[in-house]
């Protein structure tokens, strides 16, 4: 142990008279700008691997089936041209499935290239 009077602690540090800024970097790398590349390699620029094919979801089905035979099975069948149907129990959740499935085929917006290429 030290004694009461440690010579370290009755050490009083200076104060700065002036703060001063912290060293600013001269070269700063610019927004952009290729990082870790050697000098006369060229940058390779691929293709995006996500291409947009065209397709878009427009008609949904969702079934929420709890592994319960207790539990009622619901189900909800929408599309963007406005169908909208919602079934509660299995037999109704089993027709539900049958229209949407005949919705499909009828659906102006899931129709319209073919309807396209029978015209043509």
């Amino acid at each position: 142990m030290t004694g009461p009077n440690s010579p370290h602690l009755d050490c009083r540090t200076p104060a700065a008279s002036r703060l001063h800024a912290a060293p600013q970097p001269v070269d700063s790398t610019v927004v952009g700008e290729p990082k870790g590349v050697a000098v006369g390699v060229p940058i390779a620029v691929r293709p995006d691997p996500r291409r947009d094919d065209g397709r878009r979801p427009v008609a949904w089905l969702r079934i929420v089936a709890p592994p319960s035979w207790g539990v009622t099975p619901s189900a909800r069948s929408w599309c963007t041209c406005g169908y909208e149907r919602q079934a509660i129990g299995r037999a109704a959740v089993l027709q539900l499935v049958a229209a949407h499935g005949e919705h499909r085929t009828a659906c102006p917006l899931l129709n319209a290239t073919s309807e396209g290429r029978a015209a043509a």
